[in-house]
């Protein structure tokens, strides 16, 4: 259990397919897509920002 099979993510992309239609597919795909690399980026700079307050901090 927890483990999906070929036929389960073929049964999910179907019903993804029948709710959504073709057409939105590569839109919601796109979207998804900036929201991912969006969230990245914000990852990557908030550490950015953590690392230079620790070496702000050690200066002082």
């Amino acid at each position: 259990m927890g483990r999906f099979g070929v036929t389960e993510i073929l049964v999910i992309l179907a019903i993804i397919l029948l709710l959504f239609g073709g057409r939105k597919i590569p839109e919601l795909m796109k979207g998804l897509g900036t929201g991912i690399k969006e969230f990245k980026n914000a990852a990557k700079d908030e550490n950015g920002h953590a690392t230079s307050k620790k070496q702000d901090e050690n200066k002082a």
